[in-house]
């Protein structure tokens, strides 16, 4: 079942206080996304197609391993720059949900091709809002983890992984396989803190399996 706003707005309040976020941060962000993609091929929550089955693919180093003992079903929802993956196995996925952070050109590929994007603004991103959003010219949804309107929503969602699930459950998926996700290991950027990816993986963990309301299946290969 979706994550109403009510549901959301602990959890957030909780994130900022842990991460030590503002904000106003994040509401700074979304009006200068809603600025840059203006002109976008917007579109609304009427235009998404989510079968009952969906996958989510993550970042982490075990996806072909995931790939090789379940094949991927239903909606295909890409989380960030699990996109540059599916691109070098031949897949181009239904959505990529993105916060237009590391590999970013498979990820505009796949919105060339008709991929559904959904954009996201947090508050340190807007110097990647402004490098590579207009970049998207395939059907895009704008999000924030903040207070939504009528051009940015708010779904639930911390990183791009759990925020995929939150969409994947907003428009009716019920059965989610998770492919790629390693909630241990983190996958530490260049310049990134080991410690911060950590925290960010036990609130994505958190998301996906303990603040989802009954209803949808959650599951990964073993």
């Amino acid at each position: 079942m979706r994550m109403s706003p009510e549901d959301w707005k602990p959890i957030y309040e909780k994130i900022l206080e842990e991460f030590g976020y503002d904000r106003s941060s994040d509401e700074n962000s979304a009006r200068l996304l809603k600025a840059v993609m203006v002109n976008a091929d917007l579109i609304s929550d009427d235009d998404v197609v989510m079968r009952r089955d969906a996958t989510v693919f993550g970042c982490g180093g075990g996806l072909e391993d995931d790939m090789k003992k379940v094949s991927p079903r239903g909606t295909l929802i890409a989380s960030g720059a699990s996109a540059g993956a599916l691109e070098r196995m031949g897949i181009t996925p239904h959505i990529v949900v993105t916060d237009l952070d590391g590999e970013i050109g498979p990820q505009i590929d796949a919105s060339r091709r008709g991929a559904v994007t959904f954009i996201h603004a947090h508050g340190d991103n807007s110097h990647l809002i402004q490098r590579y959003a207009k970049e998207f010219t395939g059907p895009v949804i704008l999000t924030t983890q903040s207070r939504p309107d009528n051009l940015v929503s708010n779904y639930g969602g911390f990183t791009d992984g759990d925020r995929a699930v939150c969409i994947a459950r907003h428009f009716g998926a019920e059965d989610i396989l998770l492919l790629g996700f390693d909630f241990s290991t983190p996958s530490i950027k260049e310049g990134s803190d080991p410690k911060i990816k950590a925290m960010k993986l036990r609130w994505a963990e958190k998301i996906i399996f303990g603040c989802g309301r009954p209803g949808t299946s959650v599951e990964m290969p073993r």
